[in-house]
């Protein structure tokens, strides 16, 4: 594991001087850098660097990435580019500076995801592993110059739904789990604080009862079709108290500001409204890329994959397709306060 999380590491540097020296002479950017923790769903391929990752872990094969520039499979959980991707590239103009430490499977429990895909990536190591990325900054730039980047640059963090995702399975004391769950966030935001971050865009969980699998989860356990209501009420439950938690923190940490989206009302307005003059899914309910009811065999090179993947909501058996990813980036920066608190990502960016 040593030896991993150092590659993990070097492989973080490597990519910031690469981005750095990419970044001079283009565009005006809104923000310095952009740094993203959590999930798979916006995990750019670090699970692809994993000894110990099982498949489900991973997206580095067919059908994956169809809708990629190169049409190849990067790692990401999706047909092309995920929300982290679109938002990147919106904050920081035709150029993504900064660097990704998200791992498909991770929740905000250090254990979560092993059962299920084996090796992952946890909070606590993505948050260690910024940490020596920070180390070497102050080495290399100075301390003055990195507090700076830090201070002005975006952290973006969308985790948690596999933490839900496992404890739906055996529930004991709802209170307390998303009580839990909140503290832990918590304490990693508080983390990130003394490593200089100030601007966290912070993504809530979605109604994860209506993804595929638990569509399917509902029918065989229940034999009605429909979203899984138990998990989708944890869901809705665990927002508010997210929101609570980041009002108080924003008040306790000097130069602290923050823009929530609320995954859970985003989802759900584009259930009520499939149709706009911005967006037309006409499948709401079964993946793109996967066989079965719902199509929620999972998704691999054998199963068959929809052709038109914008007119889908879901790519794979949980995760959504590049099309609504690009929506919920472009919500999460412009949104109003339907959808984003107390600013959006536009407005965070020129405090």
């Amino acid at each position: 594991m040593a030896n991993q999380t150092a590659s993990y590491v070097l492989l973080a540097l490597c990519l910031l001087v690469l981005v750095a020296r990419h970044a001079e002479g283009r565009q005006p950017r809104l923000v310095p850098a952009i740094f993203v923790f959590g999930d798979s769903t916006v995990d750019v391929g670090n699970n692809n660097f994993l000894g110990g990752t099982r498949k489900e872990g991973r997206a580095n094969f067919p059908q994956y990435g169809v809708d990629f520039p190169t049409s190849k499979p990067t790692g990401r959980f999706s047909n092309g580019f995920n929300t982290a991707d679109r938002l990147g590239r919106t904050v920081r103009s035709q150029m993504f500076k900064g660097l990704n430490f998200a791992s498909a499977g991770s929740g905000l429990g250090d254990h979560t995801g092993r059962s299920v895909v084996g090796e992952v990536i946890p909070m606590t190591q993505q948050v260690e592993s910024f940490a020596t990325v920070v180390k070497h900054m102050y080495q290399s730039s100075g301390s003055r110059r990195t507090a700076s980047l830090l201070s002005k640059s975006i952290f973006f963090i969308s985790t948690g739904s596999n933490d839900m995702f496992e404890y739906s399975f055996s529930r004991s004391n709802d209170r307390k789990f998303l009580a839990s769950l909140v503290a832990a966030y918590k304490d990693y935001l508080k983390a990130l604080y003394h490593l200089g971050a100030r601007k966290f865009s912070i993504v809530s969980i979605p109604p994860l009862g209506c993804t595929p699998s638990q569509r399917l989860r509902r029918l065989e356990q229940m034999g009605t079709q429909g979203c899984f209501g138990p998990l989708n009420d944890l869901s809705l439950r665990s927002y508010p108290l997210l929101a609570a938690m980041m009002e108080e923190l924003a008040h306790e940490l000097p130069g602290m500001a923050y823009s929530l989206g609320d995954a859970f009302t985003m989802v759900s307005f584009v259930f009520a409204n499939p149709q706009t003059p911005d967006w037309s899914f006409t499948e709401l309910e079964a993946a793109c890329c996967g066989e079965g009811p719902f199509g929620a065999s999972g998704c691999n090179q054998t199963v068959p994959l929809c052709g038109n993947r914008d007119s889908y909501l879901f790519w794979d058996a949980n995760h959504p397709t590049q099309a609504v990813s690009t929506i919920a980036a472009e919500t999460l920066f412009a949104g109003n306060p339907t959808f984003v608190n107390p600013i959006n990502v536009l407005q965070l960016t020129k405090l």
